[in-house]
């Protein structure tokens, strides 16, 4: 592992300083041009003189085939491209339907930064087009006022990955080995699909992200200060996965096919849009193959008197298999160019087996006399299976206004999930005489979760607008446990660990939200407060959970230094109530001297979260972004281990027992520093990297507070060869981060990826290898307390080969319409959905 890591980093150090200096020079290159010019301009219907809304701009260099730059036009067809340096330019207009029109010879110099085009029109063309291909590449990151949008479908390497492999590559997003994901440096997420909740993520995060393909994923957006409009839920903030859609006329979709050594999926899109009714629908499903992950735990651990040690030694491997599937559909009827009805459903299924053997040997010493009092040895055979399924759907109405950014929105969403989880282990004592001891656990559960909201927003002026809302969730969720333990040869009923639990959560919330500028533009902002009370049950004995009320403050204030950077400062208070796994008094007892469980007793953890940044935009296609964060919780919730010499298990008794358990643990403060950059140091390379630093401290009453630094880098190259032949390389490192316990792992890896276009870029072939010269992965963590140490080593299998094969197809079919702008395609825009459904 130290090798593999030396290689890696010396790997990454190298990226990271051709990165600096082609950044430094192609900066320098860049500050070169003192003159920063301005295009304005306005497109138009040539008959109807009726805006053209999101037509293409796209501005050349006299003698260049490629653009440098470019936008599309708002809602009024209007558009304003800043950042152009002295020169001589071209400029091309272009939209679906009409002729594409060239403006030659537009100048910019210091006497004449600005040139305005006024009215540009647009001839229309008359016979239906046969087949249209739309081309736009957005930047892989764009950075605004309240989140950062990371393009999956401009990521090479992301060709037969999943959710959780592409968070990788998110600024300011760590996740580690095993999928856990966390948020500059906060693992209470709150995660959205399409700005809707999704029963999907209530059993398991990680399972879930594992289980949805990039190749099914438009963007990604992270959102680190949301405002009075989201919910307050999730002290990391929120992560909103963007499925693929188009607003596209016709019928048009893609394939996407993927084989490899350690995974397996394949999508289907398929889009149907006819005047103003549409029909999305996709289907998707993947597998991870069978793969074996080699364990080795090393336990010193002492009873209460000290007078005697006992030494546990754990080697075994685990074979592991994840599946599942996800389809929806929806419908969108545009009824009025101002009201707009979407209807979807979606019905997901995931699940994971594992199974694995572990050699165990157990020593007591007898400190006082000096001895051995007892070495036993056994093998336990352990099975533990998961298996999901969801349906969620959602009905949106949107109503727009005659006055520009007055709008109505209605969301209801509900989602059903049924799940179960079960678990068989049973130790055969090789040495010592002891009868075999064993337990089988099966646990069904349901959970349905419905959230109501409206949202309207007000503009009382071009620099003032109000918006408000209110919002209903409504939680159930219940489950059984059923467990058998082992007497001598059969499985026997245990009425101890065999109880039902019913959770119900309520959540009524409302906000204002105003949304200003100050002293002529100086300052940009949005403010709100939001309320929202909680009221929570659960039928577990002992338990009681009083309501409690939150406010929840938000804001940010930006300022434009000018139009190429901008500096924004953030404050948000947010909450995180435990959710129902972290509650559920079930014990998992796969591995008796590792018993994990739910504490229905937990509060909810209070953040207050800060970030100042610093964005900066160079003329030649250069990005960067600085960003500072401090990040501080109260009733910090963690999971913490105890260790028992004996446990009282529903009458069963289990010896030499690490307890893991969810706890309120004093206060977290994390202080840290988060860098993107992104350089095209010529036609052909672009190189970007991602930077994480952070320090967290941990007070914990009782205990000495602990430090814990920590550091990510992400560095990825993109070369394009001639004959739409692309090749790129990612590494990440990241550095192992001291616990409340003990530490956290280190570990690295880097993929490299090619894709070669054929059928006019309708067809793409993809090759991926992923630590192609490294079979695992090792994973090296320790826990301490004051009556125990461990060290465990996990080798996971990481090294992968992969093939990719996608295609697009479809005819577009475009008749001039009054409607048009109502009909646009939207499959390469970004939507903005802070502010869908209150989210």
């Amino acid at each position: 592992m130290r090798t593999k890591i030396c290689i890696i980093r010396y790997f990454l150090t190298v990226l990271l300083l051709l990165f600096i200096s082609f950044g430094a020079s192609a900066v320098a290159r860049i500050d070169d041009d003192v003159v920063k010019g301005q295009v304005t301009g306005r497109v138009v219907d040539s008959a109807t003189k009726a805006p053209v809304s999101y037509a293409t701009i796209s501005v050349f260099k006299n003698n260049s085939k490629s653009p440098f730059n470019g936008v599309i036009t708002d809602d009024n067809g209007a558009f304003t491209i800043n950042n152009i340096g002295a020169g001589s330019y071209r400029i091309t207009v272009d939209f679906i339907g009409y002729r594409k029109k060239t403006i030659n010879n537009i100048v910019i110099s210091k006497g004449a930064p600005t040139v305005s085009l006024g009215a540009i029109m647009l001839a229309s063309v008359q016979n239906q087009l046969k087949t249209v291909e739309i081309v736009s590449k957005a930047p892989v990151v764009e950075n605004k006022i309240d989140k950062m949008v990371y393009n999956v479908t401009n990521d090479l390497t992301a060709q037969g990955a999943s959710a959780s492999e592409v968070l990788q590559k998110v600024p300011q997003v760590s996740v580690d080995i095993d999928g856990n994901v966390e948020l500059q440096g906060n693992s209470n997420i709150k995660f959205l699909i399409n700005g809707k909740p999704s029963s999907i993520f209530g059993a398991s995060v990680a399972d879930a992200l594992q289980s949805i393909p990039a190749s099914q994923i438009k963007t990604i957006e992270v959102i680190t200060s949301p405002g009075a409009k989201y919910d307050a839920g999730g002290t990391g903030g929120i992560i909103n996965i963007v499925l693929k859609d188009s607003k596209i006329q016709g019928v048009n979709g893609s394939v996407n096919l993927t084989a490899g050594t350690r995974r397996e999926n394949g999508s289907l899109n398929l889009n149907v849009r006819k005047g103003n009714f549409g029909v999305n629908a996709f289907f998707n499903g993947g597998e991870m193959i069978n793969s074996t992950t080699v364990n080795s735990t090393d336990r010193l651990s002492y009873n209460g008197a000290r007078d005697t040690s006992t030494h546990l030694v754990q080697n075994g491997n685990s074979n592991f298999t994840r599946g599942g599937f996800q389809s929806g559909l929806s419908l969108n009827w545009d009824i009025t160019p101002k009201d707009q009805l979407t209807v979807s459903g979606g019905y997901n299924h995931f699940g994971f087996h594992n199974n694995g053997l572990t050699n165990q040997e157990q020593t007591a010493y007898d400190i006082t006399n000096n001895n051995i009092a007892s070495d036993v040895l056994s093998l336990r055979n352990s099975n533990s299976r998961f298996s999901g399924k969801y349906f969620d759907y959602s009905a949106s109405y949107k109503k727009t206004f005659n006055t520009e950014g007055q709008e109505l929105d209605v969301l209801y969403t509900s989602s059903y999930g049924r799940n179960n989880s079960s678990f068989f282990q049973q130790q055969d004592y090789l040495s010592g005489g002891y009868p075999s001891s064993g337990s089988t656990s099966n646990n069904p559960g349901k959970d349905h979760e419905t959230d109501i909201s409206i949202d309207y927003a007000q503009p009382f002026s071009k620099t003032f607008t109000l918006e408000t809302g209110a919002k209903a969730i409504f939680e159930n969720i219940n489950n059984t446990v059923v467990t058998d333990t082992l007497s001598g040869d059969v499985f026997v009923p245990n009425a101890n660990q065999t109880y039902g639990f019913n959770y119900n959560r309520k959540i009524y919330a409302g906000y204002l939200s105003a949304t200003f500028s100050l002293f002529n533009g100086f300052i940009d902002g949005k403010a709100g407060l939001r309320d929202e009370y909680t009221s929570t049950s659960a039928d577990f004995p002992g338990t009681n959970i009083p309501g409690y009320n939150t406010v929840a403050p938000s804001a940010v204030l930006s300022h434009k230094i000018d139009a190429t950077q901008s500096f924004k400062l953030s404050y948000t208070y947010r909450i995180e109530r435990p959710e129902y796994r972290d509650l559920n008094p079930f014990y998992d007892i796969s591995d008796p001297h590792n018993i994990s469980t739910g504490n229905p007793n937990l509060k909810p953890e209070i953040g207050h979260n800060y970030e100042f940044g610093y964005s900066k935009t160079f003329n030649k296609g250069a990005d960067l972004y600085i960003g500072g964060f401090y990040r501080h919780n109260t009733n910090d919730l963690q999971s913490y281990t105890t260790f028992y010499d004996t446990l009282s298990v529903g009458g069963n008794q289990y010896n030499n027992v690490f307890l893991d358990q969810r706890y309120n643990i004093g206060t977290q403060t994390t202080e840290g520093l988060s860098l993107f950059g992104s350089v095209q140091v010529t036609s052909k390379l672009t190189l970007r990297s991602n930077i994480m630093l952070a320090n967290r401290i941990n007070t914990n009453p009782g205990n000495p507070t602990v430090h814990g630094f920590t550091s990510r880098i992400n560095l990825n190259a993109t070369y394009q060869f001639p004959h739409d032949f692309t090749a790129e390389i990612f590494g990440v490192y990241h550095s192992s981060q001291r616990t409340i316990q003990g530490n956290r792992p280190a570990f690295g890896f880097y993929n490299v990826a090619v894709r070669k276009q054929f059928m006019k870029k309708k067809m793409s072939l993809g090759l991926t290898a992923s630590d192609p010269f490294s079979q695992y992965i090792n994973q090296r963590s320790t826990t301490s307390g004051t009556s125990f140490y461990q060290s465990n080593l996990r080798q996971l299998p990481f090294r992968s080969f992969g093939v990719t094969l996608s295609y697009r197809f479809g005819k577009l079919d475009v008749k001039k319409d009054k409607n048009r702008d109502n009909n646009r395609d939207d499959s390469n825009s970004m939507p903005d959905n802070s502010d869908s459904g209150g989210k």
